[in-house]
């Protein structure tokens, strides 16, 4: 602290000393300073040595304007120098004079300071009268550049006053921005309230659901209560990550949820499945329940939710790589997926009628299973639905495409019709016949069970292009290889027939997602499964 005070100090010290030098008076340095012009110029008086400032004046000068009282008929004397001098007042007035000059300091009187305050010349010269016969003229007006370039006053000036700017601004900004946030912190804070009092304590998402589907269009639930869902919500944990997004497992008043983050980027992604999800008479127990969308953000940053059923098993994926199955709980697995995408496909006509729709991104990853052991199907972003009044094909307006590993060969070949409906459909079906090749895997049968794997992982990498799948689907025409024990069992061997017809490279030869789950139906009767 003491050292920032004499630092302090010894920085005004120099300023003033600045000042004085470059901004005084010249009248007052005149009479009161001196010059050096020999150092060896000694003069003896009564045989003592004496330095030249204080030797006594010898030098007669005209003196007209700066005339000390003991002057003489304009005559003045000195030990230093006579000069002439003409400067510009403030006023524009122009003033001649000349006299006499001391010799201290006067080395740097008669240099004078062209960073003077004011337009001025001085002369100095030292014979006797000299001064009569100088002329200074004044120099020319100094330019604004000049004017700041070299002064070390006005740099710090200026300096001084850039820097107070740029704090007075940064801490406008911040305080402006600390009373955006606080006044929308309160208007949450406040909507959050109002919300408590919008949902009723006590009410569950069962019973808001159950009443939206009675009373409402069959839609979802309203726009306001999926807001306010989504405001409610906690964040617990993160579950998954994918390329659109993360899965965080949430809490909205002790409920579990998920909770699908998407990266903005994929806005598409969560428009079309927040579209397609509320679609009338959408809502099937064999597809993932939604309950909420929401879009939370500032001017930083933008988070897309999508706010559904949970369901701790995950997905047919992670299911199946931890899990064997026995005839029952495969056949359970399969049917519950083939009446999800039954559904899907299904157009139900009336008034406010649901349209068909196709999935294009089926995959054991996107099949979710459920605490009594069925299957619902979810990721519904690359969705494509069928408008039969109009005849035409929605097709969502997305940068995205389903993953190639389960893409049927029409879609690798690129010979599908995307005007014809049908086409998307047959395209889901090929995909399903690979789903069930991954169950039936998993299934034991006299005590042998093959470990799990995805469809091709003996014949394409582990991140396949579309060469590597169209060369071994299209020109090669292989399937995923099937295991000799499965002819030797009843049900296997029925499930493979299905899988196989699923998955024939002529689109027009594989069976309707209804044939499929009659198909399955018969089984899961036969077999006494309860589901």
């Amino acid at each position: 602290m003491i050292c920032l005070k004499v630092y302090v100090r010894l920085l005004g010290f120099f300023a003033f000393i600045i000042f004085q030098v470059q901004g005084q008076n010249l009248d007052s340095m005149l009479h009161g300073t001196g010059m050096k012009t020999d150092p060896d110029q000694k003069k003896q008086e009564d045989g003592v040595t004496l330095a030249p400032e204080d030797t006594l004046p010898f030098l007669q000068c005209y003196c007209s304007g700066h005339c000390p009282e003991d002057a003489v008929n304009n005559t003045c004397k000195t030990n230093g120098h006579c000069f002439a001098i003409i400067e510009e007042e403030e006023n524009g007035d122009i003033i001649m004079a000349s006299g006499c000059m001391k010799y201290e300091g006067s080395d740097f009187q008669c240099k004078d300071s062209p960073r003077a305050q004011l337009r001025r010349t001085i002369e100095c010269c030292r014979t006797d009268f000299c001064n009569q016969d100088l002329q200074p003229t004044l120099p020319p007006p100094s330019s604004p550049d000049g004017f700041f370039d070299g002064s070390i006053h006005w740099r710090a000036v200026l300096i001084s006053m850039g820097v107070c700017i740029i704090s007075l601004i940064v801490l406008f900004c911040c305080y402006r921005h600390y009373c955006k946030w606080a006044a929308k912190r309160q208007c949450y804070n406040r909507d959050l309230e109002q919300d408590e009092a919008f949902i009723p304590v006590g009410e569950s998402l069962k019973d808001l659901i159950d009443q939206s589907q009675s009373s409402g269009s069959g839609s979802g639930l309203p726009l306001l209560v999926q807001r306010t869902i989504a405001k409610q919500i906690q964040m617990v944990r993160q579950v998954g990550k994918g390329r659109y997004g993360e899965v965080w497992m949430g809490k909205w008043r002790g409920e579990k949820v998920a909770v699908k983050v998407f990266f903005t980027t994929e806005e598409a992604s969560w428009f079309r499945e927040t579209e397609i999800y509320q679609t009338v008479l959408m809502r099937h127990e064999n597809i993932l329940g939604f309950i909420a969308a929401d879009i939370k953000g500032t001017g930083s940053w933008t988070h897309l939710y999508l706010i559904t059923d949970y369901h701790e098993n995950g997905s047919l994926y992670d299911y199946l790589k931890c899990t064997t199955l026995d005839t029952r709980s495969l056949l359970k697995l399969a049917y519950s997926a083939a009446c999800g995408l039954c559904h899907l496909h299904t157009e139900i006509y009336g008034t406010q009628g649901k349209p068909a729709i196709a999935h294009r991104d089926l995959k054991s990853k996107n099949v979710l299973i459920k605490r009594n052991g069925t299957c619902c199907i979810a990721d519904l972003g690359l969705a494509v639905k069928f408008n039969s009044d109009t005849n035409e094909v929605d097709v969502p307006l997305n940068t995205r495409v389903g993953t190639k590993r389960y893409m049927a060969p029409e879609v690798l070949d690129e010979t599908l019709n995307k005007n014809h409906f049908q086409s998307y459909i047959m395209a889901d079906i090929y995909s399903f016949g690979l789903i069930i090749w991954e169950m039936a895997r998993r299934c034991v049968t006299g005590g042998i069970v093959e470990d799990y794997q995805l469809p091709y992982y003996d014949m394409v990498p582990n991140d396949p292009s579309y060469e590597d799948m169209r060369e071994v689907v299209c020109v090669k025409h292989l399937r995923p290889v099937v295991s000799n024990r499965w002819n030797s069992d009843e049900c296997l061997r029925a499930i493979l027939k299905l899988m196989c017809e699923c998955w024939a490279h002529n689109p027009a030869s594989r069976l309707t997602a209804l044939r499929i789950k009659k198909t399955l139906g018969k089984m899961v009767e036969s077999q006494d499964v309860k589901i």
